[in-house]
């Protein structure tokens, strides 16, 4: 059995559950209770993560895996998936990863200011700088989404679905699909995938 240091509201741990899902590898992964917290440090998931972060990983070996880039990445040569394409296809793929943790780590920063942070000390200019960052990426998915196939079959439209996925979930008032209606049709239909309903984070 796999051992992953889970939380189902992150949007991190939900790229790694996906990955499972459509690898076939869900079932076994043995998922441990932790309460990340970019201020409160957990110590039970160090003892996978130095940083304390989710996703971590154990392997049936015992080796020690993060974050959600390289879990997925071994996940698929694993189960000899093919998630991470070979290639020129390969570096599309990689740069679309980035692009969709790019939009999770602006929003995830925003989302620590106004709720991890106490008011007093919140910076409105830098909650504004990391939406302006989401936007961006929002702006660039929409010039790719033409081309974005409906199936979780990439490593790089698993992690854009799941930054859009964490958009509805916690940002729910940026209305993000009116500007975007490409994008909106695509994850209409991608959302639907057994690998998504298994893994929406649950407030």
């Amino acid at each position: 059995m796999f051992k992953l240091y889970y939380a189902s509201t992150s949007p991190y741990v939900r790229k790694v559950m996906v990955t499972a899902h459509v690898l076939g590898l869900a079932d076994r992964i043995e998922k441990l209770d932790s309460a990340a917290h970019p201020v409160q440090r957990d110590e039970r998931i160090a003892r996978f993560n130095p940083l304390a972060k989710v996703p971590a990983l154990q392997t049936p070996e015992g080796l020690s895996l993060y974050d959600s880039r390289v879990i997925c990445e071994y996940l698929n040569e694993f189960a000899g998936g093919t998630l991470f394409p070979s290639g020129g296809e390969r570096w599309i793929s990689l740069t679309r990863q980035a692009l969709g943790d790019g939009l999770l780590d602006a929003a995830l920063l925003a989302r620590y200011e106004t709720h991890a942070r106490p008011p007093e000390k919140r910076w409105d200019a830098w909650t504004s700088s990391q939406l302006t960052k989401v936007q961006a990426a929002l702006a660039e998915i929409e010039t790719q989404a033409p081309g974005f196939s409906r199936s979780p079959d990439d490593i790089g439209l698993i992690a854009i679905g799941c930054g859009l996925g964490y958009l509805d979930f916690r940002f729910a008032d940026l209305d993000w699909r009116a500007p975007h209606p490409i994008t909106a049709a695509w994850f209409a239909a991608f959302d639907q995938h057994p690998a998504m309903l298994a893994t929406r984070p649950v407030a």
